[in-house]
């Protein structure tokens, strides 16, 4: 005969798939929670990683990237004008130097100016002179400015003949040695530069 149990002792009642479930809840919870822990801090680093990468632009520009040189050059008037600047001293100056200095004197000629006798010598040797030595025979005339004797025929000063081979010596120089880039240069900082460029060119030999 079994004893009877006392009703002073509790007794669990919990099955054992119940205790199971019981333990396997509690764990299930307690995984949740780290998962949601872990969870909000993937969430947080992929919303950080996911995001695409802002694109630093110029300030102003709206993200807007900035022409392409080639194609600002192509747009910009004065850029164009300068090119074709350029390739016109270039030209200049390789037609100049293909000139050939008088190597034999014609007459005497009486000047009273320095940029009358640069004229005499163009329309005696038909040729031009160099854009650099018509600005500085100007130069040389400016020179006499506030000189007592300014008024003086210059040919009563200097010798014709020297002087006539002083403008031949720096012509040769303005020819033979001068850079287009230099005269580009000049030009581009002086509107009225084609005053100085001699319209006058050599006749052919057949002529």
């Amino acid at each position: 005969m079994k004893r009877p149990m006392p009703w002073s002792e509790q007794v669990d009642i919990t099955t054992s798939e119940e205790t199971s479930s019981t333990t396997s809840s509690s764990s299930s919870d307690t995984d949740m929670d780290v998962n949601n822990e872990n969870g909000g801090q993937q969430s947080n680093n992929n919303i950080t990683t996911d995001q695409p990468a802002k694109e630093i632009t110029p300030e102003g520009c709206d993200g807007i990237a900035e022409p392409n040189s080639s194609a600002a050059t192509a747009l910009d008037p004065s850029l164009e004008q300068a090119d074709q600047l350029f390739k016109r001293a270039e030209m200049y100056q390789d037609y100049m130097q293909q000139l050939p200095i008088p190597r034999h004197r014609g007459s005497i000629i009486p000047f009273t100016s320095w940029m009358g006798l640069g004229k005499s010598i163009k329309q005696l040797y038909n040729q031009p002179l160099h854009y650099l030595t018509n600005i500085r025979l100007k130069q040389w005339d400016q020179m006499r400015f506030g000189k007592e004797d300014e008024h003086r025929d210059l040919d009563t000063i200097i010798h014709p003949c020297k002087a006539e081979a002083a403008v031949w010596l720096i012509e040769e120089i303005h020819r033979c040695t001068s850079s287009h880039h230099h005269i580009a240069k000049l030009w581009s900082s002086d509107p009225m530069h084609d005053a100085f460029i001699d319209s006058i060119f050599p006749e052919s030999p057949s002529e």
